[in-house]
């Protein structure tokens, strides 16, 4: 007997293909839903039942928990799965699903409040043992205050909003002098994207790497980690590539990180899927942020581990046992992925249009996650992902070939994106050096 018998869907595009691809194997009924925008959507055509709860807007529709619990209860869902993104992390539509009966796959809606804010998440962090980054003591309340931080851990520093991510609510403040009006902005984008303005100040690294931990806990005090992911290229704050291992650490490295994590995970008593993010320089690793939810990049994780990280989601809100141990966890060759957007790979402009041509890449070690289909309208409501192109090879070198080889048998035309920037990217030598930073894929496409 499956562990649920139907889940509902509170997502759209590749996630919630891959979520719907995990459920049917598992012999789980799934229930998409769906704005009037995405009718013709691949999630919807293959689920089992679908439910449309709103207009294109995503606030009217995928933001729209009302909805969502009456589309669960109408179509007799057990569970709902939010994916990643929308309400993936807000603890209040956790709370809702699980005040109807339903269970959440995903962590607790505590544990989701916590380390949705910033501020909270490093200091329950340091409570635990786990290493931060130098910086302010909680929220910084004034310029003053700004100031005198600066000073003591010196220049340059990040002020970062408390309740936000994706870049926004953050700016660089190289001197003194600069403090003030990186102070203000920061604020004051925080206060417009997030509703919420508090900001806190970190040490600016110079030549970081970003790093992050795949863990899985259940709900009966086991937890363990799948491993390092390196998502150091990116652009304004959001990734274009990442991969698994981190060509810039070794395996003792990773291994010490992985008991820091999971010893305080254990304490936390974290369930589900979460990724613990790091700055990682001149081999230390410094705690950032904590993402309580499945991650975009997960599929370079399960390509090494050749573990299903959603079947495991499922099994553990359905209160089951992780069933291993750390020493099961076995980590083979190297993975990479591309996030291929509609947009134009010089510009960034977003390119939404008709999808006129599509041929997906394959062979050995290749794998595709992706919505869309010949035929299909990109709209322009929601981000602009139109797919994942995953491989794994036994070396990383081998890997960086394959990719290179199934970017280039990928056919697609009637919009721009970001193929031809991923195919740069991957003939670069400070890539494939493995020497990158933070800072490097800002820098090569400023070289353009």
């Amino acid at each position: 007997m499956p562990v649920f018998s139907k889940i509902l869907i509170a997502n759209r595009g590749e996630i919630a293909l891959r979520v719907q691809r995990a459920c049917r194997e598992m012999g789980i009924a799934t229930v998409a839903v769906h704005s009037t925008a995405d009718a013709d959507a691949m999630h919807v055509r293959l689920a089992d039942e679908s439910v449309c709860i709103g207009p294109p807007a995503a606030r009217d529709s995928y933001l729209n928990m009302p909805a969502l619990i009456s589309a669960a209860l109408i179509t007799g869902a057990e569970a709902v799965h939010p994916g990643y993104g929308f309400l993936s992390e807000n603890a209040d539509f956790a709370e809702m699903v699980e005040a109807h009966g339903l269970a959440f796959i995903g962590p607790s809606p505590t544990h989701i409040r916590m380390m949705g804010d910033k501020i909270t998440a490093k200091t329950t962090m340091a409570d635990l043992g786990v290493p931060l980054v130098p910086g302010s003591d909680g929220e910084v309340p004034d310029v003053e205050a700004a100031k005198r931080v600066a000073a003591e851990i010196g220049c340059p520093v990040l002020i970062k909003a408390a309740a936000g991510g994706g870049g926004r609510g953050m700016k660089v403040a190289r001197t003194l002098e600069e403090v003030e009006e990186a102070f203000r902005t920061a604020r004051a984008e925080a206060g417009a994207a997030f509703g919420n303005n508090a900001v806190y100040i970190e040490k600016y690294l110079d030549r970081p790497r970003h790093v992050e931990l795949q863990v899985l806990g259940d709900n009966h005090g086991n937890v363990v980690h799948f491993g390092e992911r390196d998502c150091s290229l990116q652009r304004r704050h959001q990734k274009l590539l990442e991969e698994a291992g981190s060509p810039g650490i070794t395996r003792e490295e990773r291994d010490r990180l992985g008991e820091i994590a999971t010893a305080a995970l254990t304490k936390f008593g974290y369930r589900n899927a979460g990724t613990l993010e790091f700055l990682y320089q001149d081999g230390q690793f410094a705690f950032i942020e904590m993402n309580t939810r499945l991650q975009v990049e997960h599929p370079v994780t399960e390509m090494v581990t050749g573990v299903d990280l959603v079947r495991e989601q499922i099994r553990i809100a359905a209160g089951e046992t992780l069933g291993y141990g750390q020493a099961d966890i076995s980590f083979n060759g190297h993975a990479i992925e591309c996030r291929i957007t509609a947009e134009d790979p010089e510009t960034f402009a977003p390119s939404p249009g008709k999808v006129e041509v599509f041929h997906a890449p394959g062979g050995l070690g290749v794998r595709l996650d992706s919505a869309i289909y010949a035929g299909y309208r990109v709209p322009s409501h929601y981000d602009s992902l139109v797919a994942k192109l995953i491989v794994h090879g036994r070396s990383r070198a081998e890997a960086i070939a394959r990719m290179r080889r199934a970017l280039e048998e990928f056919a697609l035309s009637g919009i721009r994106t970001t193929i031809p920037l991923h195919l740069r990217i991957l003939d670069d030598p400070g890539f494939r050096s493995g020497e990158y930073t933070i800072h490097w894929l800002e820098n090569f496409v400023a070289r353009r």
